[in-house]
Parts: C-alpha cells; sequence; structure tokens
C-alpha cells in the first residue's frame, strides 16, 4: 500500500508536507521520499528506506535542506519514490499508489515502439512509477497523458505531479479505490490519502477526488482538469482495516464505520440466537477493537482488553522482514492481564482473518495464560481471493489464505466452485468451513460478517464498493 500528501502554498509548505507525509506511516514500512521545488534551486528530492527506522527520523535533517512553495512526499511499501522526470512534458516529480498488473505488457509495448529504456532496479524490475510517467510523456500535455496511462493500466494508478512552474496535478485512480482529498487554507491548497492529515495542519475541507478525476493546484486555486468518471468501487477495507481511524472516505468515518459494523455483527447473532456465552468481548488491536465495542455496545456484554500490546520499541514500522521473527515480535509483544483472562471465556473480534497465523499465536497467547474459551468473530467474510487492484493483502496464492487452504483440505479442487456455499454459515459447507478452521487455529468457536450486512455498516450503494476479496467481483 501507500500515501501521499502534497501542498502548493504562499508560503514554504516543507514542514507541512513532511507531518503530512508521516501521518500517511500507518500505510506503508518500506520506503519514504519527498520532493520540492523552488525557483532558485529547481527540484530537490530526498528517499529514504524506513524499514527500521520511522518517516519522522529519517526525514528530520531534510526540513532543513529542503526549501519551496511546493512539495509532495509519499510513503510506500513498493518502490523508491518520488521520481524526478525529464521529458518532453518538461521536468517533474511524480509519486504513485496503487498497482500495474500489466507492467511487463506495458514495457514491452513501450520498448518495442520508442527506442528508448528504463532504470532497472535489482532483479531487473522496472520502478512502476516510471513506468506510468513513460505512459503519461506518450502524450503532448500532462492531463491528456494521465488519462492515457489510467486507460492502459491494469490495476490501480493514484497519481501526485509537482510541476516545473510549482503547480501540482493530482489524480484519483480511475475507479476510485483508493481515496484522493483536497484541503484548503487561506494560504494555499494541500492533496492527501488520508484527510486527517490536513485537519492538523489547519486545512478544512475543500473536495474528495471522483473516480479518475484530475486537478491542477496553485496556491490560489483548484482547478478541474479531467471530470470524474459515473463508476466507483471504493476498497471495503479502507474502513474495515487500513483505513486510520480518524479518517473520512466518501463522507463516512473510520471510527463510526467499524463501530457500527460491530453493532451490526451482534444484533445478527442475537436475533437468531446464536450469542454466544462469554465473559468478556474484546477486540484484535487495534483495528478489530473498534468493531468489538459496537459488538459489546449491542449485545451487552461487558467490553474488557485482556492484553496489552507493548509498542514503544516495536511498532509496526520496526517490524522486521523475516516472517519467522515476525511472528515471534507479534508475540512478544502482547503482555496479558491476567484477572481478565483466567477462567474466563473470551470473545475477541479482528477485522480480518487472512492467513490466520498471528491470529491462532494469540490465540495459544490467551490458553497458555489462563483462558477457558476464545471465540473469534471476523469483521468481514472469509477473504477467498488476493487483492488484484491494490498491494496490501496481496498473495503468491489465493492457497496462502486461510479460507482457501481449508476448502482445498475438505474437498480438493472441486471446492473451488462452491465459494459463494463455503461463505454462507448457512449451508453445510460453509458450516464445515467453519469448524474445519476453528479446529486448526483452536476457536471455540468463529463467525464472520456477511458481504450485505458490512455493506450496510460502510453505508454506501453495493455496486460502488469492491468486494473482490470475499467474492472476486471487483
Amino acid at each position: 500500500m501507500g500515501g501521499f500528501f502534497g501542498a502548493v502554498s504562499k508560503n514554504d509548505c516543507i514542514l507541512d508536507v513532511f507531518f503530512g507525509t508521516d501521518y500517511h506511516s500507518h500505510l506503508g514500512t518500506r520506503r519514504a521520499g519527498m520532493a520540492a521545488y523552488n525557483p532558485t534551486d529547481g527540484f530537490q528530492r530526498e528517499i529514504h528506506n524506513i524499514e527500521n527506522s520511522p518517516f519522522r527520523t529519517k526525514f528530520e535533517d531534510t526540513l532543513e535542506e529542503m526549501h519551496g512553495n511546493s512539495c509532495i512526499g509519499i510513503i510506500s511499501d513498493s518502490d523508491p519514490q518520488p521520481m524526478l522526470i525529464r521529458s518532453n512534458l518538461g521536468t517533474y516529480a511524480i509519486c504513485t499508489i496503487g498497482v500495474i498488473n500489466n507492467a511487463k505488457e506495458l514495457i514491452d509495448s513501450f520498448l518495442s515502439f520508442s527506442g528508448g529504456h528504463f532504470g532497472a532496479m535489482s532483479g531487473g524490475r522496472i520502478n512502476n512509477t516510471e513506468l506510468v510517467a513513460a505512459l503519461i510523456n506518450q502524450k503532448s500535455d500532462f492531463c491528456e497523458g494521465i488519462r492515457f496511462a489510467q486507460k492502459q493500466i491494469d490495476g490501480t494508478a493514484s497519481i501526485l505531479i509537482l510541476k516545473e512552474d510549482g503547480s501540482l496535478l493530482a489524480a484519483r485512480d480511475k475507479l476510485g479505490r483508493l481515496p484522493v482529498l483536497i484541503g484548503k487554507r487561506e494560504d494555499g491548497y494541500c492533496v492527501s490519502f488520508e484527510s486527517f492529515a490536513y485537519y492538523k495542519l489547519g486545512y478544512e475541507n475543500y473536495k474528495e477526488l471522483g473516480p479518475g478525476e484530475i486537478v491542477s493546484l496553485t496556491a490560489d486555486s483548484c482547478e478541474v482538469v479531467s471530470p470524474a468518471n459515473n463508476e466507483m468501487k471504493i476498497c471495503a477495507f479502507l474502513w474495515s482495516y487500513y483505513g486510520y481511524p480518524t479518517s473520512v472516505y466518501e463522507g463516512i468515518n473510520v471510527e463510526c464505520m467499524r463501530t457500527r459494523n460491530g453493532e451490526i455483527m451482534a444484533a445478527f447473532e442475537r436475533d437468531s440466537g446464536n450469542l454466544p456465552d462469554v465473559d468478556f468481548v474484546c477486540g484484535v488491536p487495534d483495528s478489530g477493537t473498534p468493531h468489538a465495542i459496537g459488538y459489546a455496545n449491542e449485545s451487552r456484554i461487558a467490553f474488557a482488553r485482556p492484553f496489552i500490546k507493548y509498542t514503544p520499541t516495536w511498532p509496526r514500522s520496526f517490524m522486521p522482514q523475516n516472517q519467522q521473527e515476525r511472528n515471534r515480535v507479534a508475540k512478544m509483544k502482547l503482555v496479558p492481564i491476567h484477572d481478565l483472562i483466567e477462567g474466563k471465556k473470551l470473545l475477541f473480534v479482528d477485522d480480518s482473518i487472512v492467513r490466520g497465523t498471528q491470529l491462532r499465536e494469540t490465540v495459544d497467547f490467551l490458553y497458555e495464560n489462563g483462558a477457558k474459551e476464545v471465540h473469534i468473530r471476523s469483521a468481514c467474510p472469509p477473504i477467498m481471493y488476493g487483492c488484484k487492484y491494490l498491494n496490501f493483502s496481496r498473495s503468491n496464492s489465493d492457497l496462502d489464505l486461510i479460507a482457501r487452504q481449508t476448502i482445498r483440505e475438505l474437498e480438493g479442487e472441486a471446492g473451488d466452485k462452491y465459494i459463494e456455499e463455503y461463505s454462507d454459515p448457512t449451508t453445510e459447507r460453509g458450516k464445515n468451513l467453519r469448524k474445519a478452521i476453528c479446529q486448526k487455529l483452536h476457536f471455540a468457536s468463529l463467525e464472520y460478517q456477511s458481504i450485505e450486512n458490512l455493506i450496510k455498516a460502510i453505508g454506501l450503494p453495493k455496486e460502488n464498493i469492491c468486494t473482490y476479496c470475499w467474492n472476486g467481483k471487483g
């Protein structure tokens, strides 16, 4: 995943972009970068690896070295960016968020007719942001080039460009799977993935870009240079999992949606007579907690926190790259409160269940500390497909997913024809899936939120929400 932030102002805006970009650190843990422009120094750029040190630490010196009334920044889990590009459209800085599924085809096509080249990274791979720039540069102006790039890309690409006249161009991806918002202050404008990133800097909401919409920003104006498309497929996981609690997308706050989602889950179980007999409702921190609060409020079962995550020395950005070490660190972070665990029947709500590895570690940890029962509720449906539109939940194989893996164990390849049945808790296959996962991950019981109720909790029309991870319908 990743997130970007940019600003153009009548004053130096480097500090704004420093803080605004830092507020996107929950979206990526690998690389970060900033690029600025002023007429005296031209373009300035810094890119750092943030795998073992947070954005703030790596970029503090940048505040003294970089100057400009226009600047862009990005947190990225993929390629180093922003890229500095010199082309027929002039010199500019560019950063992108998303994933390009047909990168090889686009690269081969470009090289076959252009006589140009790309800078290759380790293993010969091409920086996707440079590829986007190459597509844009095939046209005679930026707006036409961005529209061309969006049309050619199979996947998702939100684009932020800093031009050599100091203006910014911001484009939301063609189906609006990710948000792009504009903030306004008396001295200029900003563009951001996360809305709260600019609230804290004194900006007010100006507009949220529609799918495929392109705007040009100067210190004095925000001009729509290409209108929004009619079709939208925004990612539901923004609210369920990776969006920050204080953010608002399409007018809907993340924390409020999660609480409402938990309430709907509890009401459904209560009305169907399946509300479990437990002592406490708890959330798997951090994103599972508001779902659990909603569940507790509606079920009238006390909410509790039987363990606390110790994060001062191991925040998310410091997680090691080795999976075995990641699992060990995840377990080391959990500090139990024995009075809330020993002899207790606990129900935990998690935002989702992807591979199930860490959740099993958590459940075993609770039993080791004296829990009598541990029930699990997932705030979204069973994940059946690795995301092909974004890179926040991408898997090498769908069989990495605990639900698909379990279906294959139950029924072999033939089970792939019955994914819809396995998602439905009222069918025999659905019951068998839940029972098998309970046995595998040591749950006392397991249930998932339904697609229909998740969409109800979000509050947008069903046709505007991407549900590919659950039903293969993007």
